[in-house]
């Protein structure tokens, strides 16, 4: 008899075990007598009978279906094995793991920017995070009709509708449309909320969300950097100088065309009148003391009436008649 036995006895388990799939069902319907239910890390059973959860098993580990599993199924605790009798119940196997899937946008969304009436067109991509929280919810809207999910399946149903989400984050509260990635955080936050709220039904939530980084056209990207550099260096001569020297370094102005001529005659006349404006100024600042010096009234001596200075090279005087320094007569 034991023969029998052991010929119909099934082990009931997640046999294609696949990193990105997100559910398995059990296709054999029949359970016989004896039959064994193995459980992995990582890994829920769900038993169902007409679609109905009977009972969720959650311990990793081999059990006995009959002495061990039955007698903790909602409906099915009276059910008793025949010899050649089986029991149909269905097994849903669900991964419990949270999943991170990279996402890009399908196509360029056009952002509305002031003096563009196109728009402008951006691209993003970064990352999200999910995993299974609500087996009602799974078996109601997906595993009812399919034998496995993966995380592609998942990954489509979310850019599917994730531009959308874009547009409106990126949009909201007039945000810089040059400068996206400083308001990342904020527009990350509200896009994983709204995804959350759409795949919480089907028993899926949301765990994460992240723009790792935004991308806008070559030219747009070309003005954003110009931009940045004139901030830096807070002087639009200075910048036009470091470009024209860029460019003649780069090889775009060699050779002897009239553009390379004109530039460089440019750049020594800049140099030339920087060095006489230079030369100018510290005259003035080497001046203004002696200026200062011959315009102060020269305090006198109250009994000799002799001046504490030489009115001529400002040397302080003695008792003597004449300056010690140059021989300017002091009375």
């Amino acid at each position: 008899m034991s023969f029998f036995r052991n010929q119909f006895a099934n082990v009931v388990e997640w046999q294609e075990f696949r990193d990105d799939m997100i559910f398995y069902k059990w296709s054999n319907r029949e359970i016989k007598k004896g039959s064994k239910l193995i459980i992995r890390p990582g890994q829920d059973a769900i038993f169902l009978n007409n679609g109905k959860i009977e009972g969720i098993f959650r311990d990793e580990g081999e059990y006995d279906i009959e002495s061990q599993i039955i007698p903790f199924l909602s409906t099915l605790k009276g059910f008793k094995f025949g010899f050649n009798s089986g029991m149909r119940v269905e097994v849903l196997f669900v991964n419990t793991k949270e999943f991170v899937v990279k996402w890009g946008t399908q196509n360029a969304i056009n952002i509305p920017a002031p003096g563009l009436p196109g728009g402008i067109p951006i691209r993003a991509n970064g990352t999200f995070n999910f995993k299974v929280n609500d087996y009602i919810g799974l078996i109601d809207q997906i595993a009812g009709v399919r034998d496995q999910y993966l995380v592609e399946d998942v990954r489509i149903r979310i850019t599917s509708i994730l531009d959308q989400f874009l547009m409106k984050w990126i949009t909201r509260e007039g945000k810089d449309i040059f400068n996206l990635q400083s308001n990342s955080f904020e527009i990350s936050k509200g896009i994983q909320e709204d995804l959350d709220m759409q795949m919480t039904k089907s028993g899926i939530t949301i765990t994460g969300f992240n723009v790792m980084s935004f991308n806008y056209p070559k030219e747009i990207q070309d003005m954003i950097t110009k931009n940045a550099s004139h901030g830096m260096i807070s002087n639009v001569d200075r910048y036009q100088q470091i470009s024209m020297t860029d460019g003649m370094a780069s090889g775009k102005m060699k050779g002897g065309g009239a553009a390379s001529d004109m530039a460089g005659m440019m750049m020594g006349m800049n140099f030339a009148n920087q060095m006489m404006n230079q030369m100018n100024q510290n005259s003035q600042n080497q001046a203004a003391p002696a200026q200062a010096a011959q315009a102060t009234p020269l305090p006198m001596d109250g009994d000799q009436k002799r001046p504490n200075f030489c009115p001529n090279c400002g040397t302080k005087t003695g008792p003597a008649n004449f300056c010690s320094n140059c021989g300017q007569k002091l009375i």
